[in-house]
């Protein structure tokens, strides 16, 4: 069997033999096409979200399967490239690849999902193949998932060091791919306090209402080496889940 974890490089024999064999276990990546700030690529979460789970699955008996790349990003169409998916759309398609997945043997679904608005989508959809298939299934919502457990890393705090292409996102990608971020574009931009007079409900202002490039906090603090830490600490936590949770 070739030494592969991607399910794309592996021929139908492999794949089932791999199964037979014990691994049960699939990552699936999520990412979106969006503006992410100038400095960085639209196709940034999806680059992050393949990096990771590569990383994850060298560290467990877990098989990477397709990358769902594009992602309900609506409220950033106002941005040139976005690419705005549909959630019933994007329902179907990761429901069909479910089912294809759960059909051929897997019995753990982990998905390593970059984009917020996937988030619900991809929960509704785990519920329901949990009660129709007995299947196990999780998420990770990265850009979320990585704020609690930085908290140390980042300059910024809050929102600051998480929003949107700003010091954690452009870390992340400094460590990962520094060959795509644009060092001279990084931006600070601040929030209009008036976008917070009424938190308590929930509002849906254009993305563009926000900020001018894509960039909701401060990116100019971003590091390599602060993406580096982030990155090592966070998956070194998926992997400890999905070993006590999968036994992978």
């Amino acid at each position: 069997m070739k030494n592969t974890k991607w399910m794309k490089e592996m021929t139908s024999a492999e794949l089932a033999e791999a199964i037979k064999n014990g691994t049960d276990t699939v990552i699936i990546p999520g990412g979106a096409y969006e503006v992410y700030g100038p400095q960085l690529p639209l196709g940034s979460d999806t680059i992050v979200s393949l990096a990771v789970c590569e990383r994850v699955a060298a560290k467990t008996n877990a098989i990477i399967g397709p990358c769902f790349e594009v992602g309900e990003s609506a409220s950033l169409y106002q941005f040139p490239g976005t690419i705005k998916i549909m959630p019933d759309t994007y329902y179907r398609v990761m429901e069909d690849i479910i089912d294809s997945l759960a059909h051929w043997g897997f019995k753990n679904f982990m998905f390593i999902n970059m984009h917020a608005g996937n988030v619900p989508i991809i929960s509704q959809l785990a519920r329901e193949k949990q009660r129709q298939y007995g299947i196990k299934c999780n998420q990770v919502d990265w850009w979320r998932f990585i704020q609690p457990n930085s908290t140390d890393i980042c300059e910024n705090k809050g929102w600051r060091a998480h929003g949107h292409a700003s010091e954690s996102g452009t870390s992340v990608m400094l460590h990962l791919h520094p060959e795509y971020v644009e060092m001279d574009k990084l931006y600070n931009v601040e929030q209009d306090p008036s976008l917070y007079k009424w938190p308590d409900f929930i509002t849906y202002p254009e993305f563009a209402e926000r900020t001018p490039n894509g960039t909701l906090g401060d990116a100019t603090l971003a590091s390599a080496e602060k993406g580096e830490k982030i990155v090592e600490r966070c998956v070194d936590r998926i992997v400890a889940f999905m070993k006590e949770q999968f036994g992978c």
